[in-house]
């Protein structure tokens, strides 16, 4: 299973229910990784995206609390026990959880790849990623150039659990 955001300084990655910014190259990078795959979010997450529907050429998996929410095209659970007997159907690889912050932390522990796109700037926020740097089970594998998109510097890295959990 993998996991993909991109992340500030300080590893946070919303404020007030939105990402902290857009980088077409990193949107780029995200769509070229996920497309054709399964991508599992919680429901505030669904509704940041346009029209509130799931992304379109991807099996979109939500997870909800509430046991009335449903969504065109995509598959709703209601609990993590929900979740983890969902993505058993799936090949572990090809597997993103694309947020936001509670599902992160529920599912960093299963997942095996972090492709995290780190922008070298503290934004105001209020929803976080866990910080990998201070997981001893986690490293960097591979790491990109630096990039720039206007005066925002951010690179590519891809982390690796050397002790994912089977679910």
């Amino acid at each position: 299973m993998n996991v993909i955001a991109a992340v500030d300084n300080n590893w946070a990655i919303g404020y007030q229910d939105k990402l902290l910014v857009r980088i077409p190259n990193d949107h780029k990078f995200f769509r070229s990784v996920t497309m054709g795959k399964v991508v599992v979010l919680g429901r505030k997450t669904l509704a940041g995206f346009p029209n509130g529907l799931p992304l379109a050429g991807r099996t979109n998996i939500i997870l909800s609390r509430n046991p009335d929410f449903t969504v065109p095209s995509g598959i709703v659970v209601h609990s993590k026990e929900e979740l983890l007997k969902e993505l058993k159907k799936y090949n572990d690889d090809d597997i993103y959880i694309i947020g936001g912050g509670s599902i992160y932390e529920m599912m960093l522990p299963y997942c095996r790849i972090a492709h995290i796109t780190k922008i070298d700037y503290k934004y105001q926020a209020d929803t976080y990623f866990p910080n990998l740097d201070n997981m001893k089970n986690w490293c960097i594998v591979d790491d990109s150039e630096e990039e720039t998109y206007f005066s925002i510097e951010y690179r590519f890295l891809k982390y690796q659990n050397k002790t994912p959990l089977a679910y």
